[in-house]
């Protein structure tokens, strides 16, 4: 099931986001893998923000683009939930969000579309419970408490 409604609210287009991510795909720090990620992420009340992979020697301290766009949010104080998310990197496969980027997505917005690119073909256009079915977020851990 798609946000189509929510995404029309939050005023963004799906080729206009696509493209940003590839510019800010540029800026990517990835010296040791030289696979660059760009992503935009879009709240319901239509704050964008961008993120880039920054890879470090130490592979396991890299940070995704996904995650970068996310913290950005988080830093600006925007806790509005996240409609959508655009990704894009290096060659012609859609770049899909890692596992720990689902994760992350879906914490911010169970309920977001994810666009999913590279530099050709059509993007792969799924929700992110499409992507991480059954996915362990907020209502999980209430169910903990009590």
């Amino acid at each position: 099931m798609r946000s189509e409604g929510r995404a029309a609210d939050a005023g963004y287009d799906e080729a206009e986001l696509l493209r940003r991510a590839r510019e800010v795909r540029e800026r990517a720090y990835a010296p040791y893998s030289g696979f660059r990620v760009g992503a935009v992420v879009v709240t319901e009340d239509g704050h964008r923000f961008e993120g880039v992979n920054v890879e470090n020697a130490s592979y396991r301290m890299t940070t995704c683009a996904e995650q970068s766009a996310i913290a950005t949010m988080a830093t600006a104080g925007v806790r509005s939930p996240i409609v959508a998310v655009a990704v894009v990197g290096d060659g012609d496969d859609p770049c899909t969000p890692c596992g720990a980027c689902r994760q992350t997505v879906f914490e911010f917005g169970p309920d977001a579309v994810v666009y999913a690119s590279g530099d050709a073909g059509r993007p792969l256009i799924a929700t992110i419970t499409e992507l991480l079915p059954h996915g362990f977020g907020p209502r999980r851990l209430a169910q903990g408490q009590g």
